[in-house]
């Protein structure tokens, strides 16, 4: 009886996903082209307003609850550097609309194959990674991170490099540090927890599910140099993302 229902639950499952998925798909595209006019009008505001309906859109399909602390942390008009654990595509909708200011991401290349959203993603100051492109990546990525700073954009940078296949918190590389620090913009550590419930790695099937963030305090960084400074930071960042991340598991 018990595998009749798991089975049972998962055909739906299935059924809802491929019913699901491709109207999701859809509506990114029509968002996106109503999202480039927008940004080409120099609209930000009404740009920032439809990456909010995108990303609430996108946190409704499973549905995914969430909730969010430490907002009242972040203020108003001044820029960031968020620094946060990485479990689920569903990490940058839930961030977008936890996060009270203007973020920009890294974005990896294959999302610029998708037809549209690939010129909205470039319209909006979304950074591209191509990591097959070795030293000229990292340029590039220097750039779009200057370009994103200039333009009054708070930026997210998941350290770990990419999503957790278990779940788990993992070791933090030093790319992310090391740009942290040349911006000068003051860290800020995101623990994000229960979205790879929802969404694991690999996964074709979505699960609806709770979500939390925590935004921590800001940590300066103006004073802070590469050479000296990385591997501390580092650890520090770690450690506030760590100790959330197991309270937010073991409740």
């Amino acid at each position: 009886m018990h595998y009749a229902t798991a089975m049972l639950r998962k055909t739906l499952l299935a059924l809802k996903s491929a019913i699901v998925v491709p109207l999701f798909m859809l509506f990114t595209i029509i968002i996106s082209a109503i999202f480039i006019a927008v940004m080409t009008l120099r609209w930000r505001r009404a740009g920032e307003l439809i990456i909010r309906i995108w990303s609430t859109v996108f946190l409704a399909v499973p549905p995914v609850h969430w909730e969010v602390e430490g907002a009242d942390r972040i203020e108003p008009g001044t820029q960031y550097f968020f620094l946060a654990n990485h479990l689920s595509n569903f990490d940058i909708p839930l961030l977008f609309r936890a996060i009270p200011t203007p973020i920009r991401y890294l974005a990896k290349k294959e999302l610029y194959k998708i037809p549209v959203f690939a010129q909205a993603l470039k319209v909006g100051g979304i950074v591209k990674i191509d990591r097959g492109a070795g030293v000229r990546s990292y340029a590039a990525i220097n750039e779009g991170v200057a370009r994103a700073k200039e333009n009054g954009y708070s930026l997210i940078v998941f350290p770990e490099g990419t999503r957790s296949r278990d779940g788990e918190l993992h070791p933090f590389k030093k790319g992310a540090f090391r740009m942290a620090i040349a911006t000068g913009l003051p860290v800020v550590p995101v623990t994000v927890n229960g979205t790879w419930e929802v969404w694991p790695p690999g996964s074709k099937l979505f699960y609806r599910g709770d979500a939390s963030v925590v935004i921590h305090d800001p940590i300066e960084t103006s004073h802070l140099t590469v050479q000296e400074d990385i591997d501390a930071l580092r650890e520090q960042v770690h450690e506030i993302i760590e100790r959330q991340f197991r309270i937010l598991h073991q409740s």
